[in-house]
């Protein structure tokens, strides 16, 4: 049997983000913690010790596919895990996430007013109205809770999708965060 560790109960992480969030848009900046500590392991260790044991999205993933059995357990198309696509994956992605704080940038230089919406998949808008009240915070802040959770809602309802049709983390195989992570233990294993 295998023993479980304290990081092996971090799926209650993002069920527990996206609760929060749900409830008060100013929570999404927790978020902030699922990009940069990948990113911080990777560079410090070298290996993929985030991604394989501490992602609370893949073990969320993991526990309602195989645990749950949402899963068809179906192995996922190998384009999923080609350079071409992980890559072209994260490029959009990041053109996503730059668009996300090019808006947040123009609400704090006052050339834009605070737009209080979820937008799923970067298009469809969705009313969070009773998840911020305005002027708690500057409208800056408030706009980069709104595209930092739309961002994150996203990506997850993605997550799910290719879980339900494929295999429970075939996420994982184009992970915007993955693919960068993967990308510096490579540099750092180059260069060390």
């Amino acid at each position: 049997m295998k023993k479980n560790h304290w990081y092996d109960y971090l799926w209650i992480w993002s069920i527990l983000y996206f609760a929060l969030g749900f409830f008060n848009i100013l929570f999404a900046w927790l978020g902030l913690i699922d990009f940069l500590l990948p990113l911080i392991f990777a560079a410090a260790g070298g290996n993929k010790f985030f991604c394989n044991s501490l992602c609370g999205r893949g073990q969320l993933l993991n526990k309602l596919g195989s645990g749950c059995k949402l899963s068809r357990g179906k192995p996922s198309p190998r384009w999923f895990s080609s350079k071409g696509f992980r890559y072209g994956f994260l490029v959009f992605f990041l053109a996503m996430f730059g668009s996300m704080l090019l808006q947040t940038y123009t609400v704090a230089a006052g050339a834009a007013s605070l737009s209080e919406a979820i937008k799923l998949f970067w298009t469809f808008r969705v009313p969070w109205d009773w998840a911020y009240t305005a002027g708690f915070v500057p409208d800056w802040v408030a706009q980069f809770s709104f595209g930092f959770y739309s961002l994150m809602l996203t990506s997850t309802l993605i997550g799910l999708i290719v879980m339900v049709l494929y295999r429970p983390r075939s996420w994982c195989a184009f992970c915007p965060m993955g693919t960068m992570t993967q990308s510096i233990c490579k540099l750092k294993n180059r260069a060390g």
